[in-house]
């Protein structure tokens, strides 16, 4: 309690409090809401299986528009990341320095989830459990990781989405919008591989608007001189990169919202449910549809109208001292939750006593209780395990960040490729199925190739801590 204590106590004074808060409540909403969506039960062969209970809830799948904050991880990175590469090439650092700092507390968490599941996973194959149940538990843990396919993919992207956000503004994301529309022309009318560049489109979009916010901020704090220069500049419309902080504008982009989700999801082609459900002719998140970006713009409004409010509740020490601590340890928390839901289940099969009462019936809904308490405390078990390996990363990184000013082409490279290796390793996990027999529940490819571009990437910051 007295390091968080400290460390809230020396929060900047300009720091905006609010986009730590809405990443711990976005990162507690994904977790709640696969803990209770997630079905668990024997199938006819007497195997364990799980499903998504929104397969049964028809009624419930409008829930899914509070449950599914994924854009507000994006938009809050895009925020994140801008003011943070901005204060690095302030400092004189350049876009590859920033790119070995930011992929220590992303890489670091991921890497031992990855490491421990393919240990635990060789030991269970030792001991003779099947190569596709090893697989079909790996896979359940390891879901987390499509997120961070998209977003590791997002922040190497930075160094030259920021440039073009800078230059062209909120032109650039309706761009990738467009883009989006054209995928979703080509799953509901074919070619249906048009649609795989949605993967990275829709979530490039949220997070340019997460550009225009941190420029909105800096502009009205006059923290910048890039930003006064802006606003003298008088960039409107299309170019125009500041986003409007005041009610009217959040009032706007939520009512615009609201209605764009209702007429592409209720009107139109697109299901309601903002979360996968088997069968459903489309799917809003993977990869990313319009209705997911309609549903994005109604969050970016409620957002702008909570700003303020929000901004000065968080002076109070309790809450912010809250906000600190889910922050400190965020990605460990997400990284680990659906494991959380493994080693529960483990414990009450192997007690001979897992509940399977109808889903939806009034005995499912009490189960729910004690099922998401008892997760809370392992999930907070692990947390205590793996947290302090992403909490010493960010106090790591701030005392050994050295800038440099200038970085050869050949590091550039490398760095990279060590992001673009990442991503494959990452990408290939997702997409082997979840029933192929995998010795280690991770494929030896994902393995390979994400060890290697996690490795490249830990030699160049440790060789950089030593540059002249």
């Amino acid at each position: 309690m007295g390091r968080l204590r400290k460390l809230a106590e020396l929060t900047p004074p300009g720091r905006v409090r609010y986009v730590d808060l809405l990443r711990a409540l976005a990162i507690t909403l994904v977790v709640l809401g696969h803990w209770i969506d997630t079905v668990i039960v024997y199938d006819h062969p007497g195997h364990l299986t799980g499903y998504s209970a929104l397969s049964e809830l028809h009624g419930l799948r409008p829930l899914t528009w509070i449950f599914q904050v994924i854009p507000v991880f994006f938009l809050v990175g895009g925020f994140a990341n801008a003011a943070s590469l901005t204060s690095h090439r302030a400092r004189g650092g350049t876009a590859t320095e920033w790119l070995l700092d930011r992929s220590t507390r992303l890489i670091r968490p991921t890497t031992v989830l990855l490491v421990i599941l393919a240990a635990g996973s060789l030991l269970a194959r030792l001991i003779g459990v099947d190569p596709a149940e090893i697989r079909t538990a790996v896979s359940f843990a390891t879901l987390p990781l499509w997120f961070l396919t998209a977003y590791v993919a997002v922040v190497g992207l930075t160094p030259i989405m920021h440039p073009l956000h800078r230059r062209y503004g909120f032109a650039v994301p309706l761009v990738l919008v467009v883009l989006v529309a054209a995928g979703d022309l080509g799953r509901l009318f074919g070619p249906g591989p048009l649609s795989g560049g949605n993967f990275l489109f829709g979530w490039l979009a949220i997070h340019q608007i997460g550009f225009a916010w941190y420029d909105g901020v800096t502009t009205a704090a006059g923290a910048t001189d890039d930003a006064k220069a802006d606003l003298r500049s008088g960039r409107s419309g299309l170019f125009a990169h500041r986003l409007p902080l005041n009610r009217p504008a959040g009032a706007a982009l939520l009512i615009v919202g609201l209605v764009a989700l209702l007429l592409l999801s209720v009107v139109g082609p697109y299901p309601v449910s903002m979360l996968t459900v088997p069968g459903e002719r489309l799917d809003n998140t993977s990869p990313p549809s319009l209705a997911l970006l309609a549903l994005a713009t109604l969050q970016l409004g409620v957002i702008l109208l909570l700003y303020r409010p929000a901004e000065r509740w968080l002076r109070r020490q309790r809450p912010w001292r809250a906000v600190v601590a889910v922050n400190a340890v965020v990605l460990t928390i997400f990284l680990w939750h659906l494991s959380a839901v493994l080693l529960l289940t483990g414990a009450l099969v192997a007690a001979h006593w897992l509940p399977a009462p109808p889903v939806g019936t009034a005995s499912w809904w009490a189960w729910r209780v004690p099922w998401v308490l008892t997760l809370t405390v392992i999930l907070l078990a692990l947390v205590g395990i793996f947290g302090p390996i992403e909490a010493r990363t960010g106090r790591h990184e701030d005392r050994e960040r050295k800038e440099t000013g200038r970085s050869s082409a050949v590091r550039t490279m490398l760095v990279a490729g060590g992001y673009a290796a990442v991503v494959l390793g990452l990408l290939i996990n997702s997409m082997v199925r979840m029933s192929t027999p995998e010795p280690l529940g991770i494929p030896p490819i994902t393995l390979v190739a994400y060890l290697a571009g996690a490795g490249t990437l830990r030699l160049l910051r440790s060789a950089g801590r030593h540059l002249p």
